[in-house]
């Protein structure tokens, strides 16, 4: 099992910067990869991006491209999302997950997600 907590959401100008964190505990954080997820009111699940066990390999979706960064830090057990030029449609609740690393697996935990809402 993992537990995964998000912080630092909170509200903020357009143009302006946040850097979410996902603290993780009940397993061994190192082995999984690490996504970011999104979801505004009345709109699906979004993928933003997903990192691998040692940070060598990052993917992120189209819309957050070149302006969200996914990090991690596996002796703190946290995965970190700084995210620059934020825009009102980023508004959203932000979630962390992780998944084993395999090409079968699936996201199995999920953390209760943290509010980000961009004011124009």
């Amino acid at each position: 099992q993992v537990q995964l907590v998000e912080s630092g959401g909170g509200l903020v100008q357009a143009g302006g910067s946040l850097r979410l964190s996902c603290a993780a505990s009940g397993h061994t954080f190192s082995t999984y990869i690490m996504g970011w997820f999104r979801q505004a009111p009345g709109k699906e699940r979004e993928f933003l991006a997903h990192i691998n066990w040692s940070g060598s390999n990052t993917v992120y979706g189209d819309s957050v491209k070149g302006r969200f960064t996914i990090a991690r830090d596996n002796a703190k057990n946290t995965v970190y999302l700084q995210m620059n030029s934020l825009k009102p449609e980023d508004t959203a609740l932000y979630y962390c997950a992780a998944r084993l690393d395999k090409s079968w697996a699936a996201y199995d935990y999920w953390g209760q997600g943290t509010q980000v809402t961009v004011s124009s």
